[in-house]
């Protein structure tokens, strides 16, 4: 098959590549309906994660079993399923925990930007859909994978409550539906940092009763101005560089919530000054599993359509593109047709 390779920064191509098959017999090979490029992938693509051999890229996926492992049993071939980065058993305690992308028997699930991909741990990993989606809905399904998610955590770890003021940090896929998930819990006011009309539309539509152009010390003014010099209840950082956890942390209120789910880089606390902040941290990889069927029950009975943050759609062969279009910041997230 062919499939999306990093070769080096800036060096994508869509080259030959192993079919998979069935390697453990708790595995499942699906037919990608759609695959994406996500904002972790760029740090790779900007030779920020550096590679040591060509990788296979792409982690984000929904399509059609089309066959499993003998000992799967919840899943069948035929049906239309959705699953987690994070391949987990969610049986461990862990995952019993909710915890799904600290499982004890985690394995990473790479490799998706191509026509078919092998999923370990199907039957912890993966959830089916009742009924096979109509086109128009993929592209939302294909969103509650990862940075529907990532961001509805996002919202969750930030302890969003009804009534709440919240900020967003970051304005990418993860950051605009950590609004929309916000909205979801019932934030009255949320506040979202953008500097690009596209996204701050977006963002509006997803429930953002405030925008914030401004940037760090301005930026941090803004929001206490916004909440009447409390500062937000949650803080949702969607970014991981310093700048951004800076102004998470002065944005949030003493007690209030912060929640960290953009890759780290570069990003360092000074424990004496958070310490006087009485904020809470809660972060980390997003248990995507742990809200796969709340999730897919709000698309399917069309309550959200997560499916917007993709305004840029593109064949695989095209990945190349993707990829430019979200470096330049010309498309907030490019869905990928196998």
């Amino acid at each position: 098959m062919r499939g999306a390779v990093l070769y080096g920064p800036r060096d994508v191509r869509i080259d030959d590549r192993p079919d998979p098959s069935i390697i453990e017999p708790t595995d499942a090979v699906i037919r990608l309906s759609a695959t994406c490029i996500c904002g972790s992938d760029l740090w790779p693509y900007r030779g920020l994660n550096a590679a040591s051999e060509p990788a296979p890229m792409g982690h984000e996926y929904c399509g059609i079993v089309e066959e499993v492992g003998r000992s799967v049993t919840s899943i069948k071939p035929g049906q239309f399923v959705i699953g987690s980065f994070a391949a987990s058993d969610n049986t461990c305690p862990h995952c019993r925990a909710g915890y799904q992308t600290s499982c004890a028997h985690r394995q990473w699930v790479v490799g998706a930007q191509a026509p078919f991909l092998r999923v370990p741990l199907a039957d912890g990993t993966l959830f089916a859909t009742q009924e096979l989606p109509s086109p128009h809905q993929v592209p939302s399904f294909l969103a509650v994978s990862d940075v529907l998610g990532t961001g509805w955590f996002a919202a969750d770890a930030a302890n969003v409550k009804p009534g709440a003021t919240v900020v967003v940090v970051g304005d990418g896929a993860v950051g605009l539906l950590g609004v929309l998930s916000a909205k979801q819990m019932g934030a009255e006011q949320i506040i979202a940092m953008s500097r690009h009309e596209a996204r701050q539309m977006l963002a509006r539509e997803f429930g953002a009763t405030d925008i914030v152009t401004e940037r760090g010390d301005e930026g941090v003014a803004r929001v206490k101005e916004l909440t009447k010099s409390i500062g937000a209840d949650s803080v949702l950082e969607c970014v991981g560089t310093q700048e951004s956890m800076a102004h998470a942390i002065q944005s949030t209120r003493p007690g209030g919530s912060i929640s960290y789910v953009g890759v780290p880089h570069g990003v360092e606390l000074d424990g004496a000054k958070l310490f006087y902040t009485h904020v809470h941290l809660h972060g980390g990889p997003a248990p995507v599993r742990r809200y796969l069927p709340k999730l897919i029950e709000l698309v399917q009975n069309g309550t959200i359509n997560p499916g917007k943050v993709f305004d840029l759609e593109l064949p695989l062969e095209q990945a190349a593109e993707g990829y430019r279009a979200m470096d330049e910041r010309r498309a907030i997230k490019t869905l990928l047709r196998p």
